[in-house]
């Protein structure tokens, strides 16, 4: 399968970080292809010009290159802190530039955006892993838990990724190296669930 990962945090010594090391590490040993993207470290350019708001826009070969790869991703990895409920500004321009009409969406013939985008992307599960100072009870009663409408209604339904799933892992500033270590245990699983090695054909006897 062909699969993107996305990293959007500053620090190489991040969670964030550690996170996607073991996200890719065992997508690969499942035998998987993977285009991994750690925004910062590319200084990925979040500012989206008024040029490539038309559909039919003139892309520059960077982003034109991130949409044929979203275009064929078979499965989804976004990585990246909660900050004040929200994915990092980078993180937030990538998907503007990215996240396209003619690319992750369309409307019908006719319509002029007044409509209900169809979704355009094919991958057949997205998986979003955030990381928190944030208690989780506080997150869901007080602020009502902001990055899954975001991720799973607002993304990934509306562009027609149906198989979601988010872990928001809390509260990292307390977290102790044991916990860190069977978060990423659980991380591993969770790809392993999502995207398995595929099964080798049989060879006729």
């Amino acid at each position: 399968m062909n699969l993107s990962v996305i990293l959007a945090h500053p620090s190489k010594t991040s969670f964030n970080n550690a996170i996607a090391e073991a996200s890719v590490s065992e997508l690969r040993k499942n035998d998987h292809d993977i285009i991994f993207h750690d925004l910062y470290d590319e200084k990925f350019d979040p500012i989206l010009p008024k040029e490539e708001i038309p559909k039919d826009a003139s892309l520059p070969p960077e982003i034109g290159k991130h949409c044929k790869e979203l275009s064929a991703a078979d499965g989804i990895i976004i990585i990246h802190p909660n900050w004040w409920g929200q994915p990092p500004a980078i993180l937030k321009g990538w998907i503007d530039r990215v996240f396209r009409p003619g690319v992750a969406y369309e409307f019908s013939e006719g319509d002029k955006g007044e409509g209900v985008p169809v979704g355009l992307l094919k991958a057949k599960a997205a998986i979003v892993f955030n990381t928190s100072n944030t208690p989780s009870e506080r997150e869901l009663e007080v602020f009502g838990d902001p990055l899954e409408a975001l991720w799973k209604n607002c993304i990934f339904d509306l562009c027609g990724v149906t198989s979601f799933y988010r872990r928001m892992f809390s509260m990292i500033v307390t977290s102790t190296p044991e916990q860190r270590m069977e978060w990423l245990r659980e991380v591993r699983e969770v790809m392993n669930r999502y995207f398995p090695r595929a099964e080798q054909p049989r060879m006729n006897q």
